[in-house]
């Protein structure tokens, strides 16, 4: 793999549209990746009517909209506290630095995640350290986790990647007996469960994103962190806030990371309506898994897991394919939007190459991204869309005759 190559204008358009997945490329079908608009028009009175209420108020920075919202959410994860933030990415970084986690510092982490999650361990100046996943959910593997930790190992982070829980379990068993903490990056996963609890409310720390795509988006950055610790959830606070309590005094080093009054409102509005939409999202995740079972394509299709101990809410819809970039440039083609998620796992991009890592050393992150693909999954998808879909990857299965790179073999 050639890592220092510059992006292509194709590779940079895919980037582009992946921050504004409602909006389809050119030459594409009409129905978006993901329909953004379609969810605003179902509440639009109620959003405007919010938006109107912040603006006539003229506090746009922390105050009551964000404080109702912390109190609303905190009661839907079923957290103690939940301190709000301006990004996903930020939420991570403000967990890390709430434990002090710093120079000489390691954390555990998934190889196969997006960039802020190890980038948010490399920003405190910690090492990240990077372990396989499983194939089956495509997160962290807790086996390879106890042989990674040695007297620099601070934290680990798993990843509910997709909106599905990572295996917690023994992840929280072996941060217990080494001392460690546990941040859940929970950016894809609000409202996912494992054995009965949200996802967010068994480690130290657990980690939100609203970006848009999300299943409960804003209308621009936001995130969350919640924690069951009183004192360490007056540090996140102080933490956002430049290490302030009282203006132009600063007890620590802190950042500007406050969740815009306007985001909270609008999230206000959406979090009523995320159980119905989450369960829209299950009902197309198996209304798919059906169809590629009548269509008779799992011989080459490998589609999401779902342990029977948790709740996924199909943040993604994301099924498995030896002949990925065949079947996306086909479907493309069919006018058919994708996404990968994602397609060079960490440890062989440019940004954590000091770290040493080669190829070959995580075979399970490196074949996932070779193969993932994201079909369409939001609540307001139509089933002929999603037949469509099938359809179509019948055709191409059908007209390539690829039986000899059959996924499940």
């Amino acid at each position: 793999m050639a890592h220092t190559t510059l992006p292509d204008a194709e590779t940079i358009a895919d980037y582009s549209a992946s921050l504004n997945p409602a909006a389809p490329r050119e030459g594409s079908a009409s129905a978006p990746f993901l329909d953004l608009k379609a969810q605003f028009r179902s509440i639009k009175g109620e959003v405007m009517n919010a938006v109107a209420r912040t603006m006539e108020s003229q506090h746009f920075i922390l105050g009551s909209e964000v404080e109702t919202f912390e109190r609303e959410i905190a009661t839907f994860i079923g957290a103690q506290f939940v301190v709000t933030c301006a990004s996903g990415s930020d939420a991570l970084l403000l967990a890390l630095l709430a434990l002090g986690i710093g120079p000489g510092d390691e954390v555990i982490t998934s190889p196969f995640t997006f960039v802020a999650t190890a980038g948010s361990i490399a920003r405190t100046g910690a090492k990240p350290v990077f372990v396989d996943i499983l194939p089956t959910t495509f997160n962290i593997d807790p086996r390879f986790i106890e042989p990674a930790i040695n007297e620099r190992t601070r934290a680990v982070i798993p990843v509910h990647l997709f909106g599905l829980a990572a295996d917690l379990a023994p992840i929280l068993k072996l941060a217990e007996h080494n001392k460690l903490a546990v941040i859940e990056d929970a950016a894809q996963a609000l409202g996912a469960c494992y054995d009965g609890y949200q996802v967010g409310t068994r480690g130290t720390f657990g980690c939100f994103s609203f970006f848009p795509s999300k299943n409960l988006g804003g209308a621009g950055d936001g995130g969350l962190v919640t924690t069951n610790d009183p004192e360490l959830a007056d540090k996140l606070k102080l933490l956002r806030v430049h290490g302030s309590r009282k203006k132009y005094y600063s007890e620590i080093l802190g950042m500007n990371s406050r969740l815009d009054a306007l985001q909270a409102a609008i999230l206000r509005v959406k979090l009523p309506h995320l159980e119905e939409w989450t369960q829209v999202r299950q009902q197309n995740a198996e209304f798919y898994r059906r169809l590629f079972a009548e269509h008779k394509l799992t011989k080459w299709i490998t589609l999401p897991s779902s342990p029977i101990n948790c709740r996924h809410v199909y943040n993604q819809f994301v099924i498995r394919c030896r002949e990925r970039d065949l079947l996306r440039n086909f479907l493309r083609i069919r006018g058919i939007p994708t996404e990968i998620y994602y397609p060079f796992p960490l440890h062989l991009q440019p940004a954590f190459a000091y770290l040493g890592y080669e190829e070959g050393q995580f075979p399970q992150a490196e074949a996932a991204s070779r193969e993932v693909l994201a079909l369409p999954n939001y609540p307001e998808l139509g089933s002929e869309q999603q037949e469509r879909v099938v359809e179509a990857i019948e055709d191409f299965f059908d007209g390539n005759n690829l039986t000899k790179g059959a996924c499940n073999e």
